[in-house]
């Protein structure tokens, strides 16, 4: 009994051994994929390292008002609609003026930011407060005919806007030396081209403006949203693989557009303004670069002003600023003297952490229709095969069904996978696509916070925690169907028997390793490499 039990005691330790030795090989071979995956998602593509803003632009004081404007009037408003021809189209305007104003009156016309951009809803609050001043303000619709997210000509948009100023400066009561532009947004890359071009412009008015090409703008606002919304650090990768490549389906041309060479042409009083709560745009680097440029064409007129807490539309809840509305108006009113008042540089101290900079383009996954190409032909490779053997097990019961009634022989049933691998091999496709979506769900729902400028740390870093986790899953699932294939092949069997099973084989797994790929390319697998 003794020597029994002692021997039921050591095939006990042996199974316990082998399972730990089994597990451990497990667990070392799914850590040697995972790092494999490391240094090739760390290899494959550029890394993100913002460099700090090391020199920031001082206020000369707190107060934004204007040195040498005069107190603004005020006056009832009248609004009237007109027309305007373009090269090809025509847009309605809506013009605001100042009644009981006699005498020329300055004009300013509206660049409007990205969007459709409409006079019944965009610069209501400014057109309106410029009017009550004395100033007549003109609103154009924005041509959308040939403006779209994948292909935008800003020269060609400039031209367009010109003709709004051409009518705005033959329109009665209004000064045609005295009309200028003001520029929002993405409208600060329409404007300088309009004023260098056009040596007629009064003046311009730069609101929220990028100044830097689309592309540095678009990765420099994706990082200050992700570091408001509190990501991983790993996540920043993505920034220079996203903003960097050429996008699905072709366009976006217009995102290496550099206004600098039109801005170091112009020549008219210009004022600069941001919101110190605008984290999309490089507040202090914009205002640094418009001086910089201006001079360069001898022009020392340039005000800077900066507005507490308020943001891109300088809004602060939800209204325009008012100080922001009497500053432009006694600005546009005081001009030439206001041009170059001091203080140049005043209001709110902004602050800018980071140097909004070229994006290095990706080595690897740089062209866009690649990347979806890719991506879509390993779901194919993954999906197909087993739905070709599905299809085929169905077309084969449906026969046997068929010769059954009939009374003859059924089908001799063909080859089959074997045991352990089919389950393994959907497992690991399954996986891996279900990767794919989690990290695309956790990207989106990251946009959302990010937009909205809030936080959820559930969803920012328990989101990556479980894409992260599914992503190794799936390591541990291809390490198990590989262990699983070597001992079928050790005991002299085939996992997939005949060509179609190790043809879907084959496809699942390569498939589920390009997958694999991908996901390494944007950081799931990064281990501070």
């Amino acid at each position: 009994m003794l020597r029994s039990g002692g021997r039921t005691v050591s095939r006990v330790r042996a199974d316990v051994d082998r399972h730990v030795g089994r597990s451990y090989r497990v667990a070392a071979s799914t850590a040697l994929g995972v790092v494999i995956l490391a240094v090739l998602g760390a290899v494959m593509g550029p890394q993100w390292d913002p460099v700090p803003l090391a020199d920031p632009l001082v206020v000369e004081t707190s107060s934004t008002a204007i040195g040498s404007a005069a107190p603004v009037p005020e006056y009832d408003v009248r609004t009237s609609v007109v027309s305007v021809r373009l090269d090809g189209a025509t847009v309605e305007a809506q013009i605001s003026e100042p009644v009981g104003l006699d005498g020329p009156k300055p004009g300013v016309v509206f660049v409007h930011g990205a969007g459709t951009g409409r006079f019944d809803t965009a610069f209501l609050a400014q057109a309106r407060a410029l009017a009550a001043s004395g100033i007549v303000a003109m609103v154009p619709n924005k041509r959308l005919d040939t403006y779209t997210t994948r292909h935008r000509d800003y020269v060609l948009m400039a031209a367009d806007y010109e003709a709004s100023v051409e009518v705005l400066q033959s329109y009665p009561g209004v000064d045609p030396e005295g009309v200028g532009i003001y520029a929002e947004s993405e409208g600060g890359w329409i404007a300088p081209v309009m004023a260098a071009e056009d040596p007629s412009i009064a003046f311009v008015v730069l609101v929220s403006s990028p100044v830097v090409p689309p592309r540095e703008q678009a990765a420099f606002a994706v990082d200050s949203y992700l570091r408001n919304t509190g990501v991983p650090h790993g996540v920043f990768r993505a920034i220079p693989r996203a903003v960097g490549m050429s996008l699905p389906g072709g366009g976006f041309e217009y995102a290496d557009f550099d206004v600098a060479p039109y801005q170091r042409e112009m020549r008219q009083p210009v004022l600069v303004v941001y919101g110190t709560g605008d984290a999309s745009m490089p507040v202090i680097q914009g205002a640094e670069q418009v001086l910089q440029d201006t001079a360069v064409a001898g022009n020392g007129d340039v005000t800077v002003r900066y507005y507490e807490g308020a943001n891109h539309g300088i809004r602060v809840g939800g209204e325009v600023a008012p100080t922001f509305l009497r500053d432009l108006s006694g600005w546009v009113l005081g001009l030439p003297a206001t041009g170059d008042a001091e203080p140049r540089v005043a209001g709110a101290q902004p602050v800018q952490t980071y140097v909004a900079e070229p994006v290095p383009e990706p080595r690897w996954f740089g062209d866009g229709d690649v990347v979806l190409a890719l991506a879509i032909a390993s779901v194919a490779l993954i999906v197909l095969g087993p739905l070709a053997v599905l299809v085929a097990r169905g077309v084969e019961e449906a026969t046997d069904r068929v010769r059954r009634r009939r009374g003859a022989a059924v089908t001799v049933a063909g080859p089959r996978f074997a045991r352990g691998v089919l389950p393994r091999l959907l497992a690991l496709g399954a996986g891996a696509i279900g990767t794919v979506l989690g990290l695309v769900w956790y990207i989106v729902a990251v946009a959302r916070l990010a937009l909205d400028y809030q936080r959820d740390d559930l969803v920012v870093q328990g989101g990556w925690v479980v894409v992260r986790v599914l992503g190794i899953a799936v390591v541990v699932v291809g390490v198990l169907l590989l262990r699983r294939c070597r001992r079928i092949r050790l005991a002299g069997q085939v996992p997939a028997p005949g060509v179609v099973r190790t043809t879907v084989l084959w496809s699942g797994v390569i498939g589920s390793v390009l997958l694999l790929v991908i996901l390494a390319y944007w950081g799931v697998f990064q281990l501070g490499i």
